[in-house]
């Protein structure tokens, strides 16, 4: 993983997502929804907060549609990864999907589902010709 640039050191696991994507767009209302705790922070991958805070590839949204999950410490989760790991940021009861994201064997199965949806997501869900305003009841959860 590259390490973020030093003045990313969230206090909050952040989630980096492709904005002008509606899957993601779902998917991140979905996590915010479940994070009563509001543990999570939001950033669209192409923001300024990407930018400043993630290694140029990362941030590269291409055919596989990277989610991101950067956590306190600096750790950096990628594809279905991440998406276990902000799941069990989110609520206490997926709490055990963390410990999933832990096992190389289950994050090479799960990543080629992935890959799989990411490939088709544009011809299955369309495209955002700009990133959509978040839901204002969780837009303060936005970092850009």
């Amino acid at each position: 993983m590259v390490a973020p640039a030093p003045e990313a050191a969230p206090l909050a696991p952040v989630v980096f997502f492709d904005g002008e994507c509606p899957l993601c767009n779902r998917s991140v209302a979905f996590l915010a929804r479940h994070d009563r705790a509001a543990k999570l922070r939001f950033a669209h991958i192409q923001g300024r907060f990407a930018q400043a805070n993630l290694d140029p590839a990362l941030r590269d949204v291409g055919v596989d549609g990277t989610v991101l999950l950067l956590e306190p410490g600096g750790r950096i989760s990628q594809r279905s990864a991440a998406v276990l790991r902000a799941l069990g940021h989110a609520s206490p009861r997926w709490r055990w999907l963390d410990r999933l994201a832990g096992s190389p064997a289950i994050v090479r199965v799960l990543d080629v589902l992935y890959a799989f949806v990411a490939r088709n997501r544009d011809r299955w869900f369309g495209r955002h010709a700009t990133c959509p305003l978040p839901d204002p009841s969780f837009r303060a959860r936005f970092l850009d």
